[in-house]
């Protein structure tokens, strides 16, 4: 039963025991209905056929068999008139037990009422069960020892991080069998941090490691321990380490423990504020215990580079653990587990869509395959299909269709042709990874995108890729300019010309890829731009070579410019048989569009065609309004696409 559940039982015992004992005090008053007066006037009468006497307590019934309570003062003469009138007596002794057990229920009940709000006040003031929730709970640890009822999670229910399960492995078997390590004079460490990315299975891997090990698993946040009294995070690690060697072998978790693990020294308060305390008590702890303790310290953080040096040396978390993102067979590899709880068709590929989803977290694709059901659940399916799968993960990637928004026929038609031409230059440009999918259907604040999808995961790109990634992007305007010239030129390709800028200043500036200004790094993209390049020599990089900098940038964009330009010349009927087949389905997949650039009739089944001539862009999505990029391979921040 829970805490909850006691103390509403507890309320309930007060409540009848308050209820019995003024029940068993007013009980006299419930008997004296008739005054005695009365009584003997009744007598007089010949109305009254019996009475029973008790001490001064007289109770009887009229002749018509009506029932009557009175109390007699001392009244001598009582029995004389009751016997001259034929009345019955019956007469009973005093009732000794029962007069003393109500006066001492009486004069101890408020004693016990006292006590017992005394012991619910001080359990209450105590937290509970284990002390960590009430006033007088403050230095009691508050981690939570998950149970069987919780789930079991097994390193099968783990993955896309094989190179960080096989360095927790160890630890399983320390946990199985100590003796294996020990005989040979070795120690398990201490401490294990796992350090990344937000969502990639930090705590399901430690939950996995309980799991397989089979023993107790206490998790805790790094926050839970920082209040504002000094000293009550401290208590609460002592606290926390104390319970852990009740239940050893055993793990705890201490989740996002950069809250309470910062390098000390650089917030504010000095030494002695709260966090620094206990800090300075977790350091003293992990010091305190043995190896054949079986505690195991698992902490995770997405912020090692702010952990205090000296929690991280060896003999505390003396072994960090990477936990990455997920490759494209390890994002296979989670869509498979998370999707043996929903009912899939035989049509679902998980490969395809794990290719189209890099540098999606273990969460994203969690978050994917739930929409997916959402979607389908909506539509009245029963089972998830592959086009549930491909909507929610253009939903996640790109946002929601904005089949709401009305656009007249020259704006549709400008961005069939843009989102063209973004779709043959990328067919035609070696290096470009495959078309996937072209839609004019707007998506958050795009009105249409050409997305790719990589056959492989890169991590790194090589200057080839870069080129023609850099003329794809600048094919939608190209395309413009030649349909509707120069003067009609929109302002959708803001984002194409972002990326486009950044990867070629990257490329000039980072990473040697000119060679004019040569292979030497001039700074990053996050210094401030209203410094500007005019003032002369800045971070050792002088004002000339800016200005070579600035021109070798211009070049590689007029390069990706002629480029796109030469393609699209050469490509001109199928820009528009392109474009045309775009107006009329709206959204095309990259078997569709070679189909339709070999000249074939596109047959589709199910057309996302809808409202037609009815959406409308507004002033507000105009700016940035395009995506030419896709789904990116990885990607340097600063070159990175900023459109949506």
């Amino acid at each position: 039963m829970n805490n909850f559940g006691k103390n509403i039982l507890i309320w309930i015992v007060i409540i009848i025991a308050i209820g019995t004992v003024y029940d068993f005090m007013a009980q006299d008053e419930r008997k004296a209905t008739l005054a005695f007066s009365d009584f003997l006037a009744s007598v007089e009468k010949g109305n009254v056929r019996e009475v029973r006497i008790q001490d001064n307590n007289i109770s009887g019934t009229y002749t018509d068999g009506t029932p009557f309570s009175t109390f007699t003062p001392n009244y001598p003469n009582l029995i004389d008139k009751l016997n001259a009138h034929n009345v019955r007596i019956d007469a009973e002794p005093r009732d000794q037990s029962g007069g003393f057990l109500m006066n001492l229920i009486a004069s101890a009940f408020p004693i016990l009422l006292l006590v017992g709000l005394w012991f619910l006040m001080m359990r209450q003031m105590g937290g509970g069960k284990n002390g960590a929730g009430g006033a007088f709970g403050f230095g009691r640890s508050k981690a939570r020892m998950l149970s069987e009822k919780d789930g079991v999670i097994k390193f099968n229910d783990v993955a896309g991080i094989d190179e960080a399960k096989e360095e927790v492995q160890e630890i399983v078997d320390f946990l199985k069998d100590p003796h294996k390590f020990t005989a040979l004079g070795g120690k398990i460490p201490k401490g294990v941090l796992l350090s990344g990315n937000p969502g990639t299975g930090k705590t399901l891997l430690a939950r996995a490691i309980a799991g397989e090990a089979g023993v107790p698993f206490f998790t805790i946040s790094g926050s839970d321990f920082v209040e504002m009294f000094v000293g009550v995070g401290a208590s609460r690690v002592r606290d926390m380490f104390a319970e852990a060697r009740k239940h050893a072998p055993c793990i705890v978790f201490i989740d996002e423990i950069d809250a309470v693990g910062r390098h000390r020294g650089a917030g504010t308060g000095g030494g002695n504020d709260e966090r620094e305390q206990t800090l300075n008590q977790l350091l003293v702890e992990m010091d305190g215990f043995q190896p054949h303790e079986g505690i195991i310290i698992i902490a995770a953080t997405n912020r090692p580079d702010v952990l205090d040096p000296a929690l991280l040396r060896p003999g505390r978390f003396d072994r960090q653990v990477v936990v990455g993102l997920p490759d494209v067979q390890g994002r296979e590899k989670i869509l498979n587990i998370h999707l043996k709880k929903i009912p899939v068709a035989p049509d679902v590929d998980t490969s395809v869509i794990a290719r189209g989803t890099p540098g999606f977290s273990g969460a994203d694709l969690a978050n994917l395959c739930n929409e997916a059901a959402l979607i389908a659940a909506r539509r009245d399916k029963k089972v998830v299909t592959m086009r549930e799968m491909e909507y929610a993960k253009d939903k996640v990637m790109m946002g929601v269709e904005r089949k709401s928004m009305v656009m007249d026929e020259e704006e549709k038609k400008l961005t069939a042709y843009h989102e063209a031409g973004h779709a043959i230059v990328g067919v035609y440009s070696e290096g470009c990874d495959p078309i996937h999918k072209a839609t004019i259907i707007p998506r958050g604040r795009a009105l249409g995108m050409v997305m790719r999808l990589p056959e492989k995961d890169r991590y790194s790109m090589t200057r080839q890729k870069m080129k023609a990634d850099m003329a794809m992007a600048m094919g939608g305007r190209v395309a413009e300019e030649l349909i509707f010239g120069y003067e009609k030129v929109t302002s959708g390709a803001s984002s194409d010309i972002q990326y486009v800028s950044n990867l070629a200043r990257s490329m000039v500036k980072k990473w040697g890829m000119s060679d004019v200004v040569g292979p030497v790094f001039h700074g990053d993209d996050n210094e401030n731009p209203f410094l500007g390049y005019s003032l002369g020599k800045k971070d050792g990089v002088s004002e000339d070579t800016l200005n070579k900098i600035d021109d070798e940038v211009k070049i590689l964009i007029s390069e990706a410019h002629d480029r796109a330009k030469r393609i699209l010349e050469e490509n001109i009927d199928k820009l528009h048989m392109l474009a045309k087949s775009l107006l009329e389905h709206e959204t095309l997949t990259g078997d569709e569009i070679k189909d339709v650039m070999d000249g074939k009739d596109v047959d589709k089944k199910f057309s996302s065609k809808a409202d037609n001539g009815k959406r409308k862009k507004s002033s507000f999505e105009i700016g940035g309004n395009d995506n030419a990029s896709g789904s990116q391979p990885i990607i340097p921040p600063s070159a990175a696409p900023q459109g949506a």
